[in-house]
């Protein structure tokens, strides 16, 4: 309930009355848990209702990550959305982005918060947040998530809250929120563990910004991941031996190092793998995104501490998570992206990165977004933060996609997210390509030989060949480095390319 009925109380509709046309919305939470739900759905009834009275009515988008259906769904098929930022996985926005109805701009997690706090984004009009309490002097307990939240609370003109009592009382003292100072008065980030706190339980509010407070319960319904396969248990085996191999011969200090993990089924079964690898120490986390397999691996004490700006948790692991706070309220925290994926807090804490690849090529680039380097996928995330950054860059790809037609592993990306300079493991459910201190054609040979499927190999080694030997430090063939997807594109299928000579 709020505790300060100052704030004026509102139903949705209401409330998203008060968004007008060309507004800029920042919307709070991050990985499509701890957003706003309801008011953005209203907000998309109304638009509706604004076209079919023939007036304009279209909002930007400024976000923290990846929202919930009533964002990118029903506000894209109202047509409703002018321009979008920065990372989604929404097929609808997806379709709107790649259409050029929506016009998107994709921005590492880490500078979105603070290309709000700088004003490059121009005025953020509304800010609509999820809290799960608000207190008595008006500042907000958030909930599942924190994202920009901080940010757009201080930058915005004007605040929506939804308060939703399904998290009521649950979250209390689980985030530490801190917003960074305009240079040149920053401070450093006096963290030097997981868990150490730089900033308050709660996210601070001017009282004279909120417009509007939206009471709801409602779960984040967060979409369970499907089973483990052949593919991805190879891939998690492959990154767990990795690490112990490195643990061994004293590649990495024998307390371990806390760990990062992208979004997504393969990221599941490696920190899975990791987690019931016997030679792997009991870990810690600083990441992005926390997943299931965190929740069970902390029950089994096989991870001691995780910090992170959400909980995209399905509603049976946030159950089990509130059902055991002897376990995981001083075990786990919530902080803004600006400091999770901050490259001071990443350098200086050494974190092993874990992140996923649409593709890579034979040198050691990273596409982590453009399906054929045109067509938006999600977008860049957090994955070059802590690529660029940690003690090691791990990268994983299946090696084929669309039942063998698409190969991961290609002559040249077609779009370029984390380059070579950044990569410095890539590995397969094929095998392992430790690329550190090779020159460009020895990454090549390793990632040809232990990372590319059975199908691909010959067809790659005889693009090297193309070049080798000719003078070139980079051997690659400018009329061929393509030629792959240029095949995919006419016949469907990469295995059909035959090489120009």
């Amino acid at each position: 309930m709020v505790q300060n009925m100052t704030y004026p109380i509102m139903t949705d509709e209401e409330a998203a009355r008060l968004i007008k046309n060309n507004d800029t919305i920042g919307i709070g939470g991050f990985s499509s848990v701890g957003v706003p739900k309801v008011v953005p759905a209203a907000l998309a009834r109304y638009a509706i209702d604004e076209h079919e009275a023939g007036r304009a009515f279209q909002v930007g988008l400024v976000t923290g990550g990846a929202t919930g259906p009533s964002i990118d769904t029903d506000l894209t098929l109202a047509h409703a959305v002018k321009f979008r930022t920065p990372f989604q996985s929404n097929k609808d926005m997806r379709g709107a982005i790649n259409s050029g109805e929506v016009q998107y701009f994709d921005c590492h997690l880490s500078m979105i918060g603070q290309d709000v706090h700088y004003g490059f984004l121009g005025k953020i009009n509304v800010a609509i947040v999820e809290a799960s309490e608000i207190l008595p002097d008006g500042n907000l307990i958030l909930s599942t998530s924190v994202g920009i939240t901080p940010t757009l609370l201080k930058m915005a003109d004007y605040v929506i809250v939804e308060l939703n009592s399904a998290h009521a009382g649950k979250l209390t003292g689980m985030h530490d929120i801190y917003v960074p100072e305009m240079p040149p008065y920053r401070k450093p980030f006096m963290i030097t563990a997981p868990g150490d706190r730089i900033g308050t339980i709660y996210a601070e509010v001017d009282p004279k910004k909120v417009i509007a407070v939206v009471e709801t319960n409602m779960s984040d319904r967060q979409a369970g991941f499907t089973p483990l396969n052949e593919e991805t248990r190879a891939i998690g085996a492959h990154v767990s031996d990795f690490l112990v191999s490195e643990l061994k011969r004293g590649g990495i200090p024998k307390e371990f190092l806390p760990l990062q993990s992208g979004v997504g089924n393969i990221a599941n079964a490696v920190i899975g793998a990791l987690g019931d690898n016997p030679d792997v120490p009991a870990f810690s986390m600083f990441t992005e995104v926390i997943q299931n397999s965190v929740i069970d691996l902390m029950l089994k004490g096989r991870c001691n501490y995780v910090t992170g700006s959400s909980l995209s948790l399905t509603d049976d692991a946030l159950e089990t998570m509130y059902a055991n706070m002897d376990v995981f309220g001083q075990r786990v925290l919530l902080r803004s992206q600006e400091i999770t994926n901050h490259p001071e807090c990443i350098r200086r804490l050494g974190i092993i990165a874990l992140n996923t690849a649409l593709e890579a090529d034979i040198f050691g680039n990273v596409n982590s977004t453009h399906v054929c380097g045109t067509k938006m996928m999600n977008g860049i995330g957090g994955s070059a933060d802590f690529a660029r950054n940690a003690f090691l860059s791990i990268f994983t790809t299946p090696s084929t996609a669309k039942g063998g037609a698409i190969s991961s592993i290609v002559p040249m990306v077609t779009h370029t997210d984390s380059s070579e300079h950044s990569v410095r493991v890539l590995i397969t459910e094929q095998g392992i390509a430790d690329l550190r201190g090779k020159s460009p054609s020895q990454r090549a040979r390793l990632i040809i030989e232990n990372c590319a499927h059975p199908d691909y190999k010959q067809l790659l080694w005889d693009y090297l060949k193309l070049s080798e030997g000719k003078g070139f430090h980079t051997p690659h063939s400018l009329q061929n480095a393509f030629r792959m997807h240029l095949e995919f594109a006419d016949s469907g299928d990469m295995r059909n390319t035959t090489f120009l000579k």
